[in-house]
């Protein structure tokens, strides 16, 4: 999904109104914002913040400095490994490697849902929306994130369910 089409959806889940002109520039389309009162606004996660604070939801930035850090790693780390990756093995070692972050957490940044857990979703289902049901059980950390994420009022809007429960059609007992 385009980074322009991410931000819309951002948009539109924070309650904002479709006012946004978006634009992309050079070979990897980083989205461009026009604001009314300045300059231009660049990269998705810069103008994600701002939509954020434009929509007086500064607490999806975190609470606290160090839940504030967490949110920029996130963020940052949407942009340099997410974006831009389609082979396999990239995607099953960012898959592994987030499995193990969040074996022990409900949200990127631990119990509070967050811009990053937004935008690591929107950048994420493409790649998970793909996966087998064995590949989904073997990243059981990130189907539950994902599940729990995709759930979550006005997040994934247009986008396709992940379905994530096998049903069985035989049972053990004969």
């Amino acid at each position: 999904m385009a980074a322009t089409a991410e931000l819309t959806l951002l948009e539109k889940s924070l309650g904002l109104s479709k006012g946004n002109k978006y634009s992309a520039q050079g070979e990897r389309q980083i989205p461009v914002l026009q604001t009314n009162n300045g300059p231009s606004l660049t990269g998705l996660t810069t103008i994600a913040a701002h939509l954020v604070k434009q929509a007086n939801k500064e607490y999806l930035l975190g609470s606290t400095a160090e839940e504030k850090a967490i949110v920029q790693q996130w963020l940052e780390y949407r942009v340099t490994r997410v974006d831009g990756h389609s082979n396999k093995d990239d995607i099953r070692t960012l898959l592994k490697d987030l499995n193990s972050y969040l074996e022990d957490k409900v949200y990127l940044t631990g119990y509070n849902f967050t811009l990053a857990d937004i935008l690591l979703y929107y950048g994420l289902h493409r790649f998970i929306v793909d996966l087998t049901v064995q590949e989904k059980e073997k990243y059981l950390n990130v189907s539950r994130w994902f599940c729990h994420i995709q759930h979550y009022p006005g997040i994934r809007q247009h986008l396709s369910v992940v379905v994530f429960i096998k049903n069985r059609l035989y049972t053990n007992s004969h």
